[in-house]
């Protein structure tokens, strides 16, 4: 491996170079940055770039509890609305899902909140999720999510079947 121009890290194959910028080969750049951070080469390092990933980091663990939260809303509301399709693999996706927030949440517990701030946005896509089915329209869905949300994390609860 060789230093480049700018920081890059070059690489020499079969006759040619492969500059390792933060665009060309996102692994090979982590690696250089992990590298350099380990020497203490402060000077060298990708400053712009590895603030905006760090930053993404973050947004990254949000978006996967949103996302979690989304996919739990949804099969809460199939679960209660379409008794008749009920399913383990609903019921597996139920569980998943609370367990996948769950272990976002011990990695970061500053995200504790989160799922809470998120309650009613997760809620709306779930429940345009929900209406897709053909079978049932959006009509029969509350406009605004009926499950608290310690309900909804509750690993023991499920919604009743709406009347």
């Amino acid at each position: 491996m060789l230093l480049g121009k700018a920081g890059d890290l070059s690489v020499e194959g079969k006759g040619q170079i492969v500059s390792a910028t933060h665009t060309a080969d996102f692994n090979l750049w982590i690696e250089r940055t992990a590298k350099l951070l380990r020497e203490r080469r402060w000077h060298e390092i990708d400053l712009e770039h590895l603030i905006e990933e760090v930053e993404d980091l973050g947004k990254s663990e949000r978006r996967a509890i949103a996302s979690q939260l989304t996919r739990l809303l949804l099969h809460l509301l199939k679960w209660q609305h379409q008794p008749q399709r009920r399913s383990d693999s609903w019921l597996d996706s139920i569980t998943d899902a609370r367990t996948q927030i769950n272990l976002v949440i011990e990695d970061s517990p500053s995200l504790k909140k989160y799922p809470a701030e998120q309650l009613e946005q997760s809620y709306q896509r779930a429940r345009r999720q929900a209406a897709n089915q053909p079978e049932i329209p959006i009509s029969v869905f509350p406009e605004e999510c009926s499950y608290s949300l310690e309900l909804v994390l509750d690993e023991n609860w499920l919604p009743k079947e709406s009347n």
